[in-house]
């Protein structure tokens, strides 16, 4: 098989038209033409760090989306999944990326579960790690978001970092502003890459101590700006990701909407390419096609470098998508769940007045950090939102125990009517409503309750 075009070489910093052949899926020879093309190619795009459960489809439906985009191959934590199922949840994974050939490299979910100030529905403990990561399927740690467990060394972190290292598997890292000595310690254990930086001073400091940055863009945090000026001040140290992607998100572009973004900002085509080919294929060691003679025939063809509009996507030397259709079938995964929560009522979610002044989640867009500030509770026998001062109540109810919910308030939604719910909630998934009133915050939740978990919004009926 022989394809023309212009060719974006990642190797070479160089653009010009030739020919890819490839055989069985690996490519044979790169030439060189002298006629130019209308088309341009270039290595298929790779997400280094995604949660797939977040776009809230399967690893299939996910599929069938991203190669629209130029997605040939994901860095996927079944971090969510796990969570709730454990490793019926990683299994599930798995074994429904095997239908789809969009490339999927999963990790070992290290915090099973995340937190031990919320329930969850499984534990993975060290011993399970070590029977996860003998999988050759398995390529890494997944992010280790215990950094106080690192730092001061508790025997189960310990021993799933030890299990990675004999095993030759990277570790990756999860510690937003971490800095200083605890972040030394952090890093000597062999987690060598971080996503969670919102600063410039904060990522600086993870690559002056060898960590690599994961650049991420989702639809929940979104550091792009704020980090963008590494990719030219340390352009092997960087990747592109997202993290979580919604999926009305998702359905508009992918990481081939990142490289618009820097192209059309005048950075170097060459160093934002290879933090979506190269640089991630060369430090999880990934299957991965980068346009070169021996490896796999995973590339895209599009109209433009600055567009990055998708004209054809091939992995493995198989051609994908063309033109808008999707080449392959996808039929869907079986039902899976775990939920076990009754009904609630306005009388279990309010809150009695105690004192003066009550402290307040202080939520910031684009964020996943939380502040804090107070705000006066009135005089009455309850605690009561305050629309005009955007001081809402806040709910979560135990997905997998009938517990009582458990009601705080929160600042920086800016909602003026209703209430909205979902059960799409790092890292636990129980059910969490934000409202305006009691009555609407009751009805989503008892709608997901009903439903089994989902999205649920109510105002009025």
């Amino acid at each position: 098989m022989v394809i023309f075009g212009n060719i974006i070489d990642i190797y070479k910093n160089e653009i010009y038209p030739g020919a890819i052949k490839f055989n069985d899926g690996i490519i044979s020879d790169i030439e060189r033409h002298e006629k130019s093309y209308e088309v341009y190619i270039l290595p298929g795009l790779i997400d280094s760090h995604i949660h797939i459960e977040s776009s809230m489809s399967t690893p299939g439906s996910f599929a069938a989306t991203a190669v629209r985009h130029g997605t040939t191959g994901v860095v996927s934590d079944p971090h969510e999944i796990a969570n709730v199922l454990g490793l019926q949840g990683i299994e599930y994974m798995l074994s429904d990326s095997e239908k789809v050939p969009l490339k999927f490299w999963f990790g070992a979910p290290s915090c099973v579960p995340a937190t031990v100030f919320e329930s969850n529905g499984a534990v993975i403990d060290s011993k399970d790690i070590q029977q996860i990561l003998r999988r050759k399927e398995i390529k890494y740690l997944s992010e280790v978001m215990n950094y106080p467990g690192v730092i001061f060394k508790d025997p189960e972190v310990m021993d799933k970092i030890e299990t990675a290292r004999k095993r030759g598997k990277k570790i990756d890292g999860h510690a937003p502003g971490l800095r200083g000595d605890g972040l030394r310690k952090y890093i000597n254990t062999g987690i060598s890459t971080d996503h969670e930086c919102s600063t410039i001073e904060e990522a600086e400091e993870k690559i002056s101590l060898d960590m690599k940055i994961q650049i991420r863009e989702g639809s929940a945090a979104r550091n792009l700006d704020a980090l963008k000026s590494l990719i030219k001040s340390h352009p092997d140290k960087i990747m592109l990701c997202s993290d979580d992607l919604h999926p009305e998100n998702l359905i508009v572009g992918h990481i081939n909407a990142l490289v618009t973004k820097l192209v059309n900002e005048g950075f170097d085509i060459f160093d934002v390419i290879r933090a979506c080919t190269l640089n991630p294929a060369i430090h999880y060691e990934l299957e991965a096609g980068l346009l070169k003679p021996g490896t796999p025939a995973d590339f895209i063809i599009v109209e433009s470098y600055k567009s990055m509009k998708v004209k054809e996507t091939w992995i493995d030397g198989r051609k994908v998508f063309e033109n808008g259709r999707v080449l392959f079938d996808y039929h869907g995964g079986d039902y899976q769940n775990r939920f076990n929560s009754g009904l609630i009522t306005a009388d279990s979610i309010r809150v009695e007045r105690t004192g003066h002044k009550i402290r307040v989640i202080k939520a910031v867009d684009g964020e996943i950090v939380t502040g804090e500030i107070y705000f006066d509770t009135g005089s009455g026998k309850f605690v009561d939102t305050q629309i005009s001062d955007d001081i809402l109540k806040i709910v979560v109810k135990d997905r997998y125990k009938n517990n009582p919910p458990a009601t705080a308030f929160i600042n920086g939604f800016g909602l003026k009517k209703g209430a909205f719910a979902s059960s799409v909630a790092h890292d636990s998934h129980n059910v969490i409503c934000v409202g305006t009133n009691d009555d609407d915050i009751v009805a989503a939740i008892n709608k997901i309750i009903e439903m089994k978990g989902g999205l649920a919004v109510a105002e009025g009926n």
